[in-house]
């Protein structure tokens, strides 16, 4: 009998407003998968997933950002028949511009309403509607 291999992933929401003081939240694209999610990654050996969250958002897209709340974690089959258990916090930036790195090939700030319809997975979906507003009322 074989026991199911965890990988261990973590990523962040990063949010802002825009000019008209709306809420966005920052997507990207992958293109050898196709689909559109939140930036995150593997943890490294002897990595936290905090330290993961920081170091795969700003791999993916240029952003140094700071850990604001953690959500609920996300878990899945991946393509090679693994669980796969991922950490996420809801992130503002402290420095850079976004912009696609390493395996992302697109990102874009899109409004909490258009990002539920651009979001490929649902577990991204359900983890959108998770997040606390209060919490993100940053100028």
């Amino acid at each position: 009998m074989s026991t199911l291999q965890v990988i261990r992933a973590a990523g962040g929401l990063i949010t802002r407003r825009n000019d008209q003081h709306e809420l966005e939240v920052l997507l990207v694209h992958r293109e050898h998968h196709e689909d559109w999610a939140f930036p995150k990654g593997k943890l490294e050996p002897g990595e936290s997933a905090e330290d993961c969250a920081l170091r795969e958002v700003e791999e993916e897209t240029g952003l140094r950002c700071r850990l604001v709340r953690e959500l609920p974690r996300t878990s899945h089959i991946d393509h090679k028949g693994r669980l796969k258990v991922v950490r996420y916090w809801t992130m503002l930036r402290v420095s850079g511009t976004a912009r696609a790195q390493n395996e992302i090939d697109a990102v874009r700030w899109v409004s909490l309403a258009d990002a539920g319809d651009l979001l490929t997975y649902e577990r991204d979906r359900a983890l959108l509607t998770s997040l606390d507003l209060r919490s993100l009322a940053h100028p």
